[in-house]
């Protein structure tokens, strides 16, 4: 049969009409909020919204980056020194100042409003995260209408706002979500400027409104996280320039006064800093941090190339099995303006990112948005794979039936309760995944995918709403901390011996002195109103010290728990000199 209008193109002008009405609820939902630019950013909002607040409140801190963060954070509002950066007398220089400041500018507004105890609550940390998250998903939206119409930008936005890694991320209060929307922004700025040369419009008069964006995205991720994100779009440019053999349409960024403003806007910080520490922090960032991690696997986080591959079939579900299908369509069209250029968004940073020895799941999160936006163009080109790739809509459905074994089992094992709150979201969750699975096919792909966002929305839920949260043993720091805030003396003080995780010290405050067994008796004979929290593994030697020096002393309590970050059960007991309540 013979097609009756052209298909939509990528890079081609947002096209007013919709085509595709299959006429099912969720396909309807979507023709209402993709009627308008408002309607379609709210909609987006919310569901960032929907699906980022589960567990948001409830999670204790998370070891070990999240809590090293917070707690960095939170000794700049204690000593409202907003310029260096330190956990305990340490200094942390691994990653420049930017989130530190959005973190601190949260909890100073909570402490303002009346918040009481705002410095200890984790998740006013994770508020950036969130708006990060949320940002990003706008963003994609935003990016995604200079390649596909608005309808198909409104999907690529909740493809990504439902991916797992987001979903994680947004919940952690650490850079990577706030540094995802910086790239976006980068990315779709510098996409409008290559497609409208692409098309050859005039930009003698163009507005400085998309440099400015551009520019402003690239100090902010700078200040996120350093040069990681002239990475993206270095090597974006890069491969454009040997696809084209021309960068023309880079003068249309304003290169000159852009990179004034950039610096205008990062350097202040590093030039404090130098002025502070010297040399030592760009030492730590660039040479210790960032470039040891492409010759050596940091922190036990080694792996082969192809792994961020394999965890992208998890971390980017329920978009993954739709990004597989489209791949085929993707490759045909890659000289087209748009899919070349988000090909080259995607495509050398991954490499890069596998031939990396050290590697992270979320280190690849700033790809997403890229994949999000072409499996989308295949999709409204009604272009996806009919061949053996169907079968991987079977994902769709097998991913809720997995997370259902894995936190039943874990739920038992740590809690001896198997989560029967979380039954019924995963329930739901498997049925819209098997909706997803059973319904997909060419015609019906979208009313698969919207099924299928569906499913994670309620796996978050279950996951994040009620499973995590019930799983106490996983945050033996809370439990502890409890025990302190309940004792009759005032101004408790505090040493840790063989249980030093960052969530402690951020729960039990910057004071808490990492020690030894030995080292935690010497503490605890120093005057009352002290506690030794001692992991049974150091009792022998605290018990010995304790003897040696005459210390006499009472068990306050015992907290059993399991350190993942070690990968071992633990049990610490909270010694207090004789005499204190």
């Amino acid at each position: 049969m013979s097609e009756t209008f052209a298909r939509p193109r990528f890079g081609m002008p947002p096209e007013p009409k919709n085509r595709i009405n299959p006429g099912q609820r969720l396909v309807g939902v979507i023709d209402y909020v993709a009627a308008s630019h408002g309607r379609a950013v709210a909609f987006l909002a919310l569901c960032g919204l929907l699906f980022t607040l589960s567990g948001f409140f409830t999670i204790p801190p998370i070891d070990r980056d999240e809590a090293r963060f917070a707690q960095a954070t939170k000794q700049m509002v204690e000593t409202s020194d907003f310029v260096d950066i330190r956990f305990q007398g340490e200094v942390r220089y691994k990653k420049p100042v930017g989130i530190y400041w959005l973190q601190a500018t949260v909890v100073e507004a909570a402490s303002a409003l009346g918040l009481p105890r705002a410095e200890v609550r984790i998740w006013l940390y994770r508020v950036p995260s969130m708006l990060g998250a949320i940002g990003a998903v706008l963003l994609t939206y935003w990016t995604a209408l200079a390649f596909v119409t608005r309808r198909g930008a409104v999907l690529a936005g909740l493809i990504l706002c439902s991916s797992i890694l987001l979903g994680v991320e947004a919940r952690l209060a650490k850079t990577d979500a706030v540094l995802l929307l910086t790239v976006i922004a980068a990315m779709g700025a510098m996409a409008r400027v290559y497609l409208a040369w692409q098309r050859g419009e005039d930009s003698a008069r163009g507005s400085w409104t998309t440099p400015a964006i551009f520019w402003t995205a690239l100090a902010g991720g700078i200040l996120l996280k350093g040069p990681l994100i002239l990475m993206f779009v270095g090597l974006t440019i890069v491969t454009l320039a040997i696809c084209d053999r021309s960068l023309a349409w880079l003068r249309r960024l304003r290169p000159l006064w852009g990179a004034l403003w950039m610096l205008a806007l990062v350097l202040p910080w590093f030039i404090a800093i130098f002025q502070r520490a010297g040399e030592s922090f760009f030492s730590d960032s660039v040479g210790g941090d960032m470039l040891s991690k492409i010759t050596s696997a940091k922190e036990s986080h080694g792996a082969p190339p192809g792994v961020y591959f394999l965890l992208f079939w998890v971390t980017f579900w329920p978009g993954a099995p739709l990004a597989a299908m489209a791949a085929p369509a993707v490759w045909r069209a890659r000289r087209e303006p748009g899919a070349q250029y988000l090909l080259a968004w995607l495509v050398p940073s991954w490499i890069v990112f596998e031939l990396v020895m050290t590697k992270l799941p979320h280190y690849v999160l700033p790809l997403y948005p890229a994949i999000a936006i072409l499996l989308v163009g295949a999709l409204e080109r009604r272009v996806l794979s009919r061949g053996w790739l169907t079968r991987g809509a079977a994902w769709w459905f097998a991913i809720p039936a997995a997370v259902l074994t894995i936190a039943v089992v874990g739920a038992v094992w740590l809690t001896r309760q198997p989560a029967f709150l979380a039954w019924p979201f995963v329930a739901v969750s498997m049925i819209f995944g098997l909706l997803a699975w059973r319904l997909y096919d060419d015609i019906r792909s979208e009313h698969a995918m919207l099924n299928a966002v569906a499913s994670s929305l309620f796996l978050s839920v279950a996951v994040y709403g009620i499973v995590v949260p019930s799983l106490t043993p996983l945050f033996p720091s809370v439990e502890i901390a409890r025990a302190l805030r309940n004792v009759v003396c005032v101004g408790p003080k505090a040493a840790a011996a063989g249980y030093q995780e960052p969530s402690l010290v951020f729960m039990t405050g910057t004071s808490t002195l990492l020690t030894d067994g030995s080292g935690a008796a010497d503490f605890l004979g120093q005057g009352s109103c002290r506690f030794a929290l001692v992991e049974s593994r150091t009792e022998r030697a605290f018990a010995a010290r304790a003897e040696a020096i005459g210390l006499r002393y009472d068990v306050a309590a015992r907290i059993d728990g399991y350190n993942f970050s070690q990968g071992r059960a633990i049990s610490v007991a909270v010694f207090r000199s004789e005499g204190t309540q």
